[in-house]
């Protein structure tokens, strides 16, 4: 994408984009002074890949993906021709996507249509679901969303499909088995739902790689918030998109329809910056980022900026 097709294909939407003074989602971001209708092209910012991070509001899941990618460059900014591609989504319960519980199947399907549109040789999606993966691919969604987006949907519930792996520098997680095909993708799409979780406060981009991992009860009985930071020192994605169009407030992860409840956000976050990605989620779910501790760890270990203040940010409605 050149700098013409960028700036026109913002211009479909109402955009707004600059230096962020204070990203306090959605009061802030998508306040009045920040959001503004009109062309970007007398904005400060326009050239594609000068964003750390799109906060997309206001639309359906595909058609805010749609935005937040051109705003990052275009898929074809992390996609090249050839590659092999690996979407993971939230695909954990045998419960239907209205829950919360899961990734919004429809923005799997546009991710994986934009892939193909790249020209990736090969789109998989997997997640190590706790309900039997069969029946939790089916009614989530996922697998429908991956046939019509020209994907494939791979299992992921046997342990011949890790291969062991030495994470360096960890202090926790000093190996870990990893599904064979994230180790071995050239791109890793990470597609997590915004949602309580019972253990960490909220679940989102890195707490949602615990889907490739086999052995998780590692990680609960050592040091849950440390191993889920550190697992970023052996590989972090390529682009991280976080689903907050219906965010589950309580009653995570699983949620229920009695003790869970649902908030109907329509927002989405997209950054290649992990750290970003899930600071930028706590807000979104009414949380600061310094009260999440993996949050505060990974940006420790210098696997992304926690500090939205200084991110450059595109504010896009829909």
């Amino acid at each position: 994408m050149n700098r013409r097709e960028f700036l026109r294909t913002l211009g479909r939407f109402g955009f707004a984009a600059g230096a962020a003074s204070a990203l306090g989602w959605p009061f802030r971001l998508f306040s009045q002074e920040n959001l503004r209708s009109g062309s970007p092209e007398n904005r400060p910012a326009g050239e594609q890949g000068i964003y750390d991070l799109a906060a997309v509001m206001g639309g359906e899941p595909a058609a805010m993906f749609d935005a937040g990618i051109a705003a990052l460059g275009g898929i074809k900014s992390f996609v090249r021709p050839g590659q092999t591609v690996v979407i993971k989504p939230n695909a954990s319960w045998n419960v239907s996507p209205d829950r919360g519980a899961t990734t919004t199947p429809s923005l799997v399907r546009r991710i994986a249509e934009h892939c193909r549109d790249a020209a990736a040789s090969k789109v998989y999606i997997l997640d190590h679901t706790i309900d039997n993966w069969k029946l939790a691919y089916a009614t989530t969604g996922i697998e429908g969303a991956a046939k019509t987006g020209g994907g494939q949907v791979v299992p992921a519930n046997s342990k011949g499909y890790y291969q062991e792996a030495v994470v360096p520098g960890a202090g926790s997680l000093k190996k870990v088995l990893v599904h064979e095909l994230i180790l071995e993708a050239d791109v890793v799409i990470n597609v997590p739902v915004l949602k309580h979780h019972g253990s960490t406060t909220i679940t989102s981009a890195m707490k949602n790689l615990m889907g490739v991992v086999w052995d998780r009860s590692y990680y609960h009985s050592t040091d849950l918030h440390r191993c889920i930071a550190e697992f970023g020192l052996l590989r972090t994605p390529t682009l991280n998109v976080v689903d907050a169009h219906t965010v589950m407030m309580s009653g995570g992860p699983r949620g229920s329809s009695y003790r869970s409840s649902l908030s109907v956000k329509k927002m989405q976050i997209l950054s290649a910056d992990i750290v970003a990605a899930d600071a930028a989620a706590a807000k979104t779910w009414g949380i600061e980022p310094e009260k999440v501790r993996y949050i505060v760890q990974a940006d420790g270990l210098r696997l992304g900026s926690m500090d939205l203040d200084s991110l450059r940010i595109a504010r896009i409605r829909v």
